[in-house]
This record gives C-alpha cells, sequence and structure tokens, in this order.
C-alpha cells in the first residue's frame, strides 16, 4: 500500500539525496538531520506521497464462537447395554464412520423382537415347506380348502415377520444387521457405536474435515441406557465469529452486506500466523438487540485451518486447528470507499495533543510538517490533502516518533513519553 523509495537497481536510495527545491529551506527549530547510523538505528523507512484510494472501515470488537447445532455433536446410546469397549480417547482426530464403542446389548425389548423374528422366520418356512407338500399332491387327493389355510397362515406370517423389522429398526438396528440375523438365525448381542457422518460438503474448511473427542462420558463396564450421552464431539472445521455493534451501525453494515463487501478479522495477537483473515462474507445480522450490553451482533463465517496434525504417543491422531472458540478478534466492515487520498501508515503520524506530524525528507534533514487528519484506523492514517504535502514528498514511514523525540530534545522541550506514540 505504501512505497518505499527505491534508487535503479532495486536499492534503498540514500536518505540525505537531494529533494525538491520547494522544499530547500528549512528551520532549525522545526527540522532534525540525523546520520546514516541514526537512521538506520530508528527503523527509518521512507515512504513516498501518492493518491490512493481509501476504504472507511467500522472496527468492531468480535470474538470467534462455535456454529449452534454444528459444532458440537452428541453422541447418544441407541440401545440398552453394557460398554465393553472405548475405542477413542479424549483429544483424537476421527473420521466419519470410525468406531468409539461396542455395546453388548441388554435391551429386553430388542431381545424380544429378534426372537419374534426368527420365531415367525422358522414358521414361515414350515408354512412354505405345506404348502408345497400339499400342491405336490395332485388334484383331488386334498381339499383345496386346506390349501388356502396354509395360504392364509404364510400371509400373517409375512405381515408379521415386516412388522418385526420394522420395530428393530426403531430400536437402532439397521436393515444390514437384520438381514444379517435373517441369514445366521442368531440375536445380535452387540452393537458398534460409530461417528456420524457429516452432512456438509467436504470443502466446507481448509483442511481435513474430522470430529475431535471432546468429552467421553463412560467407562468400560458401564450400564448405560437408551439416550444416554455416551461423548461428545467437536466439529471445528468451520466456526463463526460474532462481531458487536451498535445500534446505529445497522444501517452501514446493512449497506456492506447489500454491496458484497469483504470483511477482515484480525487477532488481538497480531504476533500469530494466520492473525489477519480477509475475504470473509456476513452470514447474518441478530434480528435483536442484546437486552444486557445492548449490542447488535454481527455473524461471520470462519473457515479454520490446521495447524497441527500428528500422531500422538499411542498412534491416535491428533490435530490441532488455528482458531478456537473464545479468540478475541476485531473485525473491519468496509463502509465507505474515499477517491484520491493521501493514505500514510500510522508509524508515519505523531500526535501532540491537538497536533499531528509528519516528518518530511529535505535534502539532508527532515522537516516537522503539521497535517488535518481526516480519518485513521489501526493500519493507516488519511491526510487533508490541502496541498501540505504533495505527491512525490517523502517522509518518515517508520521511525517518525523518534525523530520527534529528537527535535524536542534539541530544542530543549520537556520529552512526553506517551506524545505521539500509536499503540
Amino acid at each position: 500500500m505504501f512505497t518505499r523509495v527505491e534508487a535503479a537497481g532495486g536499492a534503498v536510495a540514500d536518505p540525505h539525496a537531494g529533494h525538491d527545491h520547494a522544499h530547500s529551506g528549512h528551520s532549525e527549530a522545526t527540522s532534525i538531520e540525523l546520520s546514516n547510523e541514526g537512521l538506520k538505528n530508528i527503523g527509518f523507512t521512507p515512504v513516498t506521497i501518492g493518491l490512493k484510494t481509501y476504504e472507511r472501515t467500522l472496527t468492531l470488537p468480535a470474538i470467534i464462537v462455535e456454529r449452534p447445532g454444528r459444532s458440537q455433536v452428541h453422541v447418544t446410546a441407541p440401545l440398552t447395554g453394557i460398554v465393553t469397549t472405548i475405542y477413542a480417547v479424549n483429544g483424537e482426530a476421527i473420521e466419519p464412520g470410525a468406531p468409539l464403542f461396542e455395546l453388548r446389548l441388554t435391551h429386553e425389548e430388542l431381545v424380544t423382537a429378534q426372537r419374534d423374528y426368527l420365531t415367525s422366520q422358522a414358521k414361515l418356512e414350515i408354512v412354505n415347506r405345506e404348502i408345497d407338500r400339499l400342491q405336490g399332491l395332485g388334484e383331488g387327493v386334498v381339499a383345496g380348502k386346506r390349501i388356502l389355510e396354509q395360504q392364509y397362515e404364510k400371509q400373517k406370517l409375512e405381515v408379521a415377520i415386516v412388522a418385526e423389522e420394522q420395530a428393530m429398526l426403531l430400536h437402532g438396528l439397521s436393515e444390514k444387521q437384520i438381514e444379517e440375523i435373517g441369514k445366521t438365525q442368531r440375536l445380535f448381542r452387540t452393537l458398534t457405536v460409530r461417528t456420524p457422518e457429516i452432512p456438509e460438503p467436504v470443502d466446507a474448511c481448509q483442511g481435513p474435515h474430522l470430529f475431535t473427542v471432546q468429552r467421553l462420558g463412560v467407562s468400560i463396564g458401564e450400564q448405560v441406557e437408551v439416550g444416554q450421552e455416551l461423548a461428545i464431539l467437536s466439529d471445528h472445521c468451520q466456526l463463526h465469529v460474532e462481531g458487536q455493534a451498535f445500534e446505529d451501525d445497522a444501517s452501514q453494515i446493512r449497506n456492506a452486506a447489500a454491496g458484497g463487501k469483504k470483511i477482515t478479522a484480525r487477532l488481538l495477537k497480531n504476533n500469530t500466523p494466520g492473525a489477519v483473515v480477509e475475504g470473509l462474507d456476513l452470514l447474518y445480522v441478530a434480528d435483536q438487540v442484546d437486552a444486557d450490553s445492548r449490542a447488535l451482533k454481527v455473524f461471520l463465517r470462519l473457515p479454520n485451518q490446521v495447524a497441527l496434525d500428528r500422531s500422538g504417543i499411542d498412534g491416535k491422531r491428533v490435530i490441532e486447528w488455528r482458531y478456537k472458540p473464545g479468540q478475541r478478534m476485531q473485525i473491519s466492515i468496509p463502509v465507505e470507499t474515499w477517491e484520491k487520498q493521501i493514505v500514510l501508515p500510522t508509524s508515519g503520524v505523531v500526535d501532540e495533543g491537538a497536533e499531528a506530524y509528519v516528518y518530511r525528507q529535505n535534502g539532508d534533514h527532515f522537516d516537522q510538517v503539521p497535517v488535518h487528519v481526516l480519518n485513521r484506523d489501526q493500519a493507516s492514517v488519511v491526510i487533508a490533502n490541502d496541498g501540505v504535502l504533495f505527491p512525490g514528498d517523502v517522509i518518515a514511514g517508520n521511525g517518525a516518533y523518534e525523530m520527534h523525540l529528537a527535535l524536542k530534545n534539541k530544542s530543549g522541550g520537556g520529552i512526553d513519553p506517551h506524545a505521539g506514540h500509536n499503540h
């Protein structure tokens, strides 16, 4: 956004090189000269003034939150039974469909439904054989009434089998498991509880779409009832950013959403990887104002990223997501576009009381220039284009605060340690 002064071949220009003749004179009271070593010590970075397009933003405090009804999955016991095996451990990353628990079934109604199902199947087989025998005797030997009775009995058994299959489905068995019971003629004694399937597309997040075991709620040997919670899984591949706005900001946020403006979110700890997330979309604005804080909540969709993916000591896979619920952020919503503005980095403008200064290069000196600030945000300051600064002027983009202290020290004035230092 800001242009460094470069000489031919890409080398940084000499900060003491000649400047525009319009600034050839300088006052000792408002001008400072530093050696090359001094400029290096203060981290001097030159910035060339130019006219740019600036987007004024609305900055709101925010926090990362889970998606209601999506980020947490409660795994419950589908049937009454005893926990015989626990496959997962706390913190493990598991794929959809992976086994979590093994239950030995003790549900009396399920046992009864399976027994009745096998009994009905056996009776149906007997009836079918009897019908085949009667039909094989030929006409006139056996009355047709006897064959009709067996056919009616067959129909009743087929209806009973369908009802018993539906009962077992309601108790939590799958169609495949019921088919297995019919083939093996053995009661279903154990049940494997698996991770649920993910209803969203795989590309919903930036990384593997896995569950993380957040909490295990049972132990081996424990008797569990139908609907009892066995585990809580977290799905953090996508989260929400919850911003808090004033009610008066609603119209600006609405206009930004209607214009398809992209939103930037920043973690409060800006030194961490991925601290700045750009290009976020506004998900929705709450339809009510919070009764306690009087804040209007704004929600953004935040695709997550895997910061760490490794195998633990016991061979279990562990992943760590970069963004976590509870992290504090600031979001910047573009609300207005200003054309042809002088935009400087915040480190290039020094505040002292009601005054704001920049330090413009003038030959081998830097002149203190008072400026009018139109707007400022975390990254930049907009200066009025009122003839004080001109395109092509070179100012101290970094090191201006140290120049200001050196100038005050030269003039013998007391140095306010908090003057003009933007945090």
